[in-house]
């Protein structure tokens, strides 16, 4: 089961998947989904402004390295909570 956050979260990546992977997991790997370094940067910064939350560039950097989609759900979940 998932929550409204994680749906968001979900809905964002497949907005900017370049396969049509739907329906994706939490397990599911980013590079599966074609998502890169500035695939991933566009995603954080639409998530940071539906959100409220701000992330910083170094954070951005630090967030490329994200391997699948929970731990970008987690990501922004530790932010969102602050």
């Amino acid at each position: 089961m998932t929550d409204q956050l994680t749906n968001e979260i979900l809905a964002e990546i497949l907005e900017h998947a370049e396969l049509d992977a739907n329906p994706i997991t939490l397990e599911t790997k980013l590079t599966d989904l074609g998502i890169h370094s500035l695939e991933m940067a566009d995603i954080l910064f639409d998530l940071g402004k539906k959100h409220g939350i701000q992330i910083e560039s170094d954070t951005t950097d630090a967030w490329s390295n994200l391997q699948n989609v929970g731990s970008v759900v987690e990501a922004v979940r530790a932010l969102d909570e602050h």
